[in-house]
């Protein structure tokens, strides 16, 4: 008898701490995230590398220029290397995105939600993101990774424009700082699952300088992103148009 109230307890104990996680209002904690990685009051550019490693071929290595403006909700990014991509390039504000094509010298619409040059980057990965704005909290709990304590939250996208369906993250408790995350379909299926294991601070912001995106369907494929040569600095106006990616490769 004893033995069997001591697990009814238990159970009540469990049930009652998860009730007070669920109640907790995450919509702070996401805005603390958010602000972590937001540049709305200086623009943002750094150098890209991508590695793709893919089962049964040659690991391909992409080089390009990034920039974005946050405050308007818009990036460029121009292609270095390889040299049949080079000139290539995107510019995005809001939910559009344009893909110019240097030899056409035309532009093609694409979306947000499409793989960047047949990685496992998604082009929604170069845009500012927000999760305060974005996603409701549906499931929370608390777990360790690696060395650190961190908060697992399950996240719903609240409008059908976001790239991500559904995302869980799991978010250290001292910082806030997200170390991993895993990115779901709208049915359910996971998708990518993602490690952020570097940080570079720039001006009291955190830049994940290094991110290992691993293709959940298709086993043995992944993407490292690198950034490099990190900036804060003011673009000038003209970077974040079309125009811009025309003029570049006359």
């Amino acid at each position: 008898m004893k033995r069997g109230f001591l697990l009814v307890a238990a159970m009540l104990v469990a049930a009652v701490s998860l009730a007070g996680a669920q109640a907790k209002d995450w919509k702070p904690v996401l805005a603390k995230i958010d602000a972590l990685s937001s540049f709305k009051d200086s623009d943002f550019s750094a150098e890209v590398t991508i590695v793709s490693v893919k089962p049964g071929e040659d690991d391909t290595t992409i080089v390009a220029r990034y920039f974005r403006r946050d405050e308007n909700e818009k990036f460029t990014i121009i292609m270095l290397k390889p040299d049949n991509q080079k000139g290539q390039g995107y510019f995005s504000v809001g939910d559009d995105l344009w893909f110019y094509d240097p030899e056409s010298r035309k532009f093609a619409y694409s979306s947000l939600k499409d793989s960047f040059q047949d990685t496992d980057a998604q082009n929604s990965d170069f845009s500012s993101n927000s999760y305060e704005k974005d996603y409701d909290v549906t499931e929370s709990g608390e777990a360790k990774l690696g060395a650190f304590d961190t908060y697992a939250l399950t996240l719903v996208a609240n409008s059908k424009t976001v790239a991500v369906a559904k995302r869980k993250i799991w978010i250290r408790k001292d910082n806030y700082l997200p170390l991993k995350e895993e990115h779901y379909s709208v049915s359910g299926r996971l998708m990518r699952t993602i490690a952020i294991p570097k940080y570079q601070t720039v001006n009291g912001r955190f830049v994940p300088v290094t991110e290992l995106i691993v293709d959940n369907l298709k086993p043995g494929e992944k993407t490292q992103l690198s950034l490099g040569n990190v900036s804060i600095s003011k673009l000038p106006d003209a970077v974040f148009t079309k125009e811009y990616l025309e003029r570049v490769n006359q």
